[in-house]
């Protein structure tokens, strides 16, 4: 029996910035390296809804299934946050 699964591109991220440059689906991230670090994920570009409240992610992956309409959005705050995004760009 064929089971099918979803895998995504890489967007690395040290600093705020896009995640997504139209809709796609978030399949989680996984935080490479921190120092309490903190993250909200908007929908909308950087004025747009947020999506979380303020995570403080801990090393290691965090699955955090999101859907988004427009641009995805990383605030990243704190003293330091590596954080790899796993998305898929809708066609």
């Amino acid at each position: 029996m064929f089971i099918p699964f979803k895998s995504g591109t890489p967007i690395n991220l040290t600093a705020s910035g896009a995640v997504t440059a139209g809709a796609g689906d978030l399949l989680g991230f996984y935080v490479n390296s921190t120092n309490a670090g903190t993250l909200i994920v908007k929908d909308g570009g950087t004025s747009g809804t947020a999506r979380t409240g303020t995570i403080t992610p801990a090393i290691g992956w965090h699955f955090l299934p999101l859907k988004t309409n427009g641009e995805m959005f990383a605030t990243i705050g704190g003293t330091a946050l590596n954080v790899t995004f796993i998305v898929l760009p809708q066609a």
